[in-house]
């Protein structure tokens, strides 16, 4: 494992690249030891800046829970990151494309938890029980580290390349629809560019939320009332450019959409 030196030196580039919208060279290229649990000390002191900062947390995000993610990316295993309150947008929101490295959008679904979720042991049924709402959504890209050759540790590290979300549509309670048969047509310009069902997400995807309260249980951390959680993407990561506008068609669960200003 690296020292806390180190840790806090990686912590420091990061919030740098963040700053200045840049991106720096692959973390395990410099630091061929770093471990998955290095990556997630570097996140930690990432989130502990942002919130001593006055930055308010809402939730988590789960990444790398779908063979087509997983393929799209060379990486075979989730990851998570923290999503802060001025990271979450409205349907229709104009997106400022600068603040973002390496600009991408992905389709999934949201859950709104009504009560905690404590792993080690959590399940999808515990899952399903402590939601309130699942909602449609987008995630926004953004990686602080170079794309190429990356492993989990750089994905990790990089607060798992969240940069922001846009939920919409139409919120449902759990048990209303089956959630894996959930499917998304992902447009760019008007041209259906990428499309998924909601069950890639690891079967269910709830399996997802309960992965993530496993994994955070490790970690001393569980997921609580009130957080909002995005699953995990059932699409490959589609490229966005300033000037693009975005629409993703959930059918019956409605429609998202943000423009790249």
């Amino acid at each position: 494992m690296l020292t806390p030196e180190t840790l806090t030196a990686i912590a420091d580039e990061l919030a740098a690249a963040e700053r200045d919208r840049t991106t720096v060279p692959l973390l395990t290229a410099r630091h061929p030891g770093m471990t998955v649990e290095d990556a997630y000390a570097v996140q930690a002191e990432w989130r502990r800046r942002a919130v001593a900062a006055g930055r308010r947390p809402v939730g988590r995000k789960i990444g790398l829970t779908s063979k087509v993610m997983q393929a799209a990316t060379g990486i075979d295993e989730p990851d998570y990151g923290a999503i802060f309150a001025d990271m979450v947008h409205e349907n229709g929101a104009v997106i400022d494309h600068g603040r973002f490295s390496n600009v991408r959008v992905e389709v999934e679904l949201a859950f709104l938890l009504a009560e905690p979720v404590d792993g080690p042991d959590a399940t999808l049924f515990d899952v399903l029980r402590a939601t309130e709402y699942v909602v449609p959504a987008l995630e926004i890209l953004s990686s602080r580290i170079a794309l190429e050759g990356r492993t989990i540790v750089d994905t990790i590290s990089d607060n798992a390349a969240m940069g922001a979300m846009v939920h919409g549509g139409r919120p449902v309670r759990p048990d209303d629809v089956d959630l894996r048969w959930v499917a998304a047509m992902l447009q760019r310009n008007g041209s259906v560019e990428e499309s998924g069902v909601a069950g890639a997400v690891l079967h269910h995807p709830a399996n997802g939320v309960a992965w993530l309260a496993n994994k955070l249980a490790a970690h001393g951390d569980r997921l609580e009332a009130g957080e909002l959680v995005l699953a995990g993407s059932f699409t490959r990561p589609m490229w966005v450019r300033r000037g693009d506008t975005v629409l993703a068609d959930y059918r019956d669960l409605g429609t998202i959409t943000c423009r790249f200003d």
